[in-house]
């Protein structure tokens, strides 16, 4: 009879320990998931990891506000501002950003450290403008 319950018990906790690795596994998915979305959608981007600063910044990237939502392509940059595109404007015109805003650059994605309302209610419709605006 205790020859059964051992066995019993055996299985038992190799039920528990199956169930623990499984659930370590689906955790590890989906914080690796999680980090995946935040990386492509510019979600919570944090400092760590390499930056390419404002130097990095190319034509055709797309720009990030800090809460994650798409607010433009670059165009170009001019002076100490980002220029963006107009055909990725809501308005169909340029808005300019000033590069002071700029949490990091990476891969073709610029972040920056102002949320979308921020942004969009900040940015300028000239460089010289934009020269003015705070970080």
């Amino acid at each position: 009879m205790s020859n059964l319950k051992d066995k019993a018990a055996d299985a038992g906790q190799a039920v528990v320990d199956a169930a623990k690795n499984v659930g370590h596994k689906i955790a590890e998915g989906v914080s690796e998931a999680t980090a995946y979305v935040k990386e492509k959608a510019g979600i919570g981007c944090d400092s760590k990891g390499p930056s390419e600063g404002v130097s990095g910044i190319k034509e055709h990237m797309e720009v990030y506000a800090s809460c994650g939502k798409k607010v433009g392509v670059v165009d170009h940059l001019e002076g100490s501002s980002i220029k963006l595109t107009k055909s990725d404007s809501s308005d169909g015109q340029h808005h300019f950003i000033p590069t002071a805003w700029v949490g990091r650059v990476h891969e073709n994605h610029v972040h920056l450290t102002k949320n979308s309302v921020e942004t969009e209610s900040g940015w300028k419709s000239d460089a010289a403008s934009c020269a003015s605006c705070s970080a």
